[in-house]
């Protein structure tokens, strides 16, 4: 891979279709009414399918991202100046996931719903960010092959045991911190196991970093994620099958009720392979802006459809009573218009955001003078009161 090259422009592109596909994904399964859900029907059955392929899909390609930016740096550890940002996006992803939760109605009646407490995308990510820097700056000092052995470790590790897991309440846990873990409480995602995705595209983006020279760098990945992807899709319910036939371990047996995690991450490594071999087509500025500005999408799309700060979302008046005729154009439309006010939030933003800076500095320059100039009244008042207490005093001796 040629210097130019240093920049993944399909990895840009699929998270613009990861987070396009959430759109419509979000828009259709909240406001379609259930009488139309038929899995018999074969366009119901493919979308639903595509569905479910966006959330991994989505996790990887953030692992990949921050990683592949974390490890570039030449300092490591803590001295990588990529630590104190990631960590700084951490935080930051937590906080917005929390205030997207929020209702103002509560706030004015002195309550914090339940709601508010419960885990979702941006939590996860930002935490799957946390744990990245942890697990980075952890193996800092050890060997090479140290980091990306444990980020792969953990992925298998996540994803073979969490039919065992899943049924776990932590009750042990104050509840929400217990929302991280378990989805008893409604939370929509859980740290584990999606963090597994997380890691695997951190893997993935330590792979390309190791091998960013090599000839055939492309054409090697593309065979190798297809290869792992027809594996993983296919063939890993007949291995682990074959495996707990072998060693009659019960786990093994737990994951062919449901061997989701695998298959899906089958499906990510084919969507990698497609975006790698179209990666030619992949330069659109459009699209890469799209791909860019997947925060103040989610933001956007999470307050017209959900109603985020005062439940005035399509999500209240609409929810599951729409028709595919009016659905579909709907989530067209839905996809078009988040995007483009994210879009034009962008263009805006640095003006934006030093108009808000601008303001908070008039009003700290503000209150510093009135602080000033109300010192000596404070003062006069001060030690008038004292004159009026010490008549006061006297006359009651008298």
């Amino acid at each position: 891979m040629k210097a130019k090259d240093n920049r993944l422009f399909f990895i840009d592109a699929m998270r613009a279709w990861a987070i396009l596909m959430m759109l419509q994904g979000h828009f259709i399964d909240g406001l379609l009414d259930p009488v139309f859900r038929d899995l018999n029907n074969p366009v119901y059955s493919v979308w639903l399918y595509f569905r479910g392929i966006t959330a991994p899909v989505f996790f990887t390609v953030s692992g990949f991202i921050f990683t592949y930016l974390l490890i570039r740096a030449p300092q490591s550890g803590m001295d990588n100046p990529r630590v104190g940002k990631g960590i700084r996006r951490g935080l930051q992803l937590l906080a917005i996931g929390y205030l997207l939760r929020l209702n103002l109605g509560g706030l004015f009646k002195g309550e914090i719903y339940s709601s508010f407490y419960l885990v979702d995308v941006l939590h996860c990510i930002g935490l799957s960010i946390l744990g990245l820097i942890g697990t980075y700056v952890l193996t800092a000092k050890k060997k090479k092959y140290v980091f990306p052995l444990v980020l792969v470790s953990i992925t298998v590790v996540l994803f073979l045991f969490e039919r065992v897991y899943n049924d776990w309440s932590f009750a042990f846990l104050p509840e929400f911190l217990a929302n991280y873990f378990s989805k008893a409480n409604g939370s929509v995602f859980t740290i584990i196991p999606w963090f597994g995705y997380a890691t695997m595209g951190a893997f993935i983006s330590v792979l390309f970093t190791r091998f960013k020279n090599y000839r055939n760098l492309y054409p090697a990945a593309i065979s190798i994620a297809l290869t792992v992807g027809y594996v993983l899709i296919y063939q890993s319910s007949n291995f682990f099958e074959v495996l707990y036939n072998w060693t009659g371990l019960n786990f093994l047996n737990l994951i062919l009720t449901n061997n989701y995690l695998f298959i899906r991450l089958g499906n990510v490594l084919v969507v990698f392979a497609v975006f790698m071999m179209l990666r030619r087509f992949m330069m659109n500025k459009t699209v890469l802006r799209i791909g860019a500005s997947t925060l103040s999408i989610y933001v956007i799309h999470f307050v017209i459809l959900y109603g985020s700060f005062t439940g005035l979302g399509l999500y209240r008046f609409f929810n599951l009573s729409l028709s595919p005729e009016v659905v579909v154009p709907g989530a067209l439309v839905f996809m078009v218009a988040c995007t483009f006010l994210s879009l034009r939030y962008n263009k805006y933003e640095a003006h934006l955001k030093s108009q808000i800076a601008w303001g908070v500095s008039f009003v700290k320059t503000q209150l510093i003078e009135l602080k000033v100039a109300s010192i000596p009244i404070f003062k006069e008042l001060i030690m008038r009161f004292r004159l009026f207490l010490r008549r006061v005093f006297r006359i009651v001796r008298s």
